[in-house]
């Protein structure tokens, strides 16, 4: 069983009001930050593009297309929304060529619902996850009471932060990806591409951390360091194991520079032990197909922190019945985990 996103149980409980996002692709604005500057020479051409209504996949692909390469010439950070405005970098393997400019991407050669804001160059590649994160303005529309209701919960959110959930996008249309991998890890799909491969195996482990995560916050332990942890440092991969958490732990814990983890499952043994290591165990029991089958197809026991704690966190009401949220998550955060805390979703009066 997926848990859709409205079933995701609420740390700090049910938001206070409902409302909708996405109304229109503006109201939504992604804009990447490397964290890093193109050094300005060399074969690969870094072009920072601006898009609406777009996947960053299609993207690449007409990119290739109109520079003329081949499509595993064109590489970028990191996928952004489709629904929504996102500035974000690609490059473009193109050496002794001369460099497009933006004006050169009009016209017959034009991407529709691309504009393209710069170009420069790098002596590499743009790789998969090279960037410090993103930052966001969203608007929150339709708000079913005072908009001054949701803000009241901004304080809460900047200081204990929110569940790192997976979002949705992980899953495919209708979760149909965690459904494929079940059914490829059973024998009973063969799949031989290996980008879709990937997708089915990702929602897979995804699907993993979020019982899990989800587990952890009906206990109440979410943000808390448990005996056995393995405590993730802020702004790494880097993990540590903590048999029983003391003073300097929990102070750690309680300024950010700590958060506990959770699984991305595969082969090896997890480095928890104790109350957290039975969190693990009851999970594989649960889901014993699907881990055994990741192990099985290689991947490695990894970690991800189950807290996120948004930046720059920043709310104002913007009329009658909206609001507008501005923060800044790291890589492979999703924005949606934390307007799960803050707004809910008036299509889903049921949710937790």
């Amino acid at each position: 069983m997926n848990i859709a996103a409205d079933e995701l149980p609420h740390a700090h409980g049910r938001p206070p009001l409902c409302g909708r996002i996405r109304c229109a692709p503006e109201d939504f604005i992604v804009i990447e930050e490397l964290g890093w500057q193109p050094d300005g020479s060399g074969e690969h051409v870094f072009l920072y593009v601006r898009k609406s209504g777009q996947n960053t996949d299609w993207v690449a692909r007409r990119l290739a297309e109109v520079c003329e390469v081949r499509a595993d010439a064109v590489s970028y950070a990191g996928l952004k929304d489709r629904h929504a405005v996102t500035e974000q970098w690609f490059s473009v393997q193109m050496p002794g060529r001369e460099a497009p400019m933006p004006c050169g991407f009009t016209g017959s050669r034009g991407i529709d619902g691309v504009e393209v804001l710069a170009v420069t160059r790098n002596s590499r590649k743009l790789r998969r996850g090279a960037l410090a994160g993103n930052r966001f303005r969203i608007v929150v529309r339709e708000l079913d009471g005072p908009p001054d209701a949701v803000l009241d919960r901004l304080p809460t959110v900047a200081a204990r932060g929110v569940p790192n959930w997976f979002g949705e996008q992980r899953f495919g249309r209708d979760g149909g990806n965690l459904e494929r991998a079940r059914r490829l890890l059973a024998g009973t799909l063969r799949e031989r591409d290996r980008h879709k491969r990937g997708l089915y195996l990702s929602a897979a482990r995804s699907h993993l951390f979020n019982r899990y995560l989800a587990a952890r916050i009906i206990d109440g332990s979410w943000d808390q360091a448990l005996p056995g942890e393995v405590l993730m440092l802020d702004g790494s991969h880097s993990v540590f194991a903590c048999p029983q958490p003391d003073a300097s732990i929990l102070e750690r814990l309680a300024r950010h520079d700590l958060h506990p983890s959770g699984p991305l499952w595969g082969a090896g043994e997890s480095l928890a032990t104790a109350a957290a290591l039975a969190g693990e165990t009851a999970l594989a029991a649960a889901e014993a197909q699907l881990c055994a089958g990741l192990a099985a197809e290689g991947l490695k026991q990894e970690r991800r922190a189950l807290r996120l704690v948004p930046a720059q966190l920043h709310g104002e009401v913007i009329g009658e019945a909206a609001v507008q949220f501005e923060f800044t998550l790291p890589a492979g955060a999703y924005a949606t985990t934390v307007l799960h805390e803050l707004v809910g979703n008036p299509e889903a009066q049921d949710d937790m």
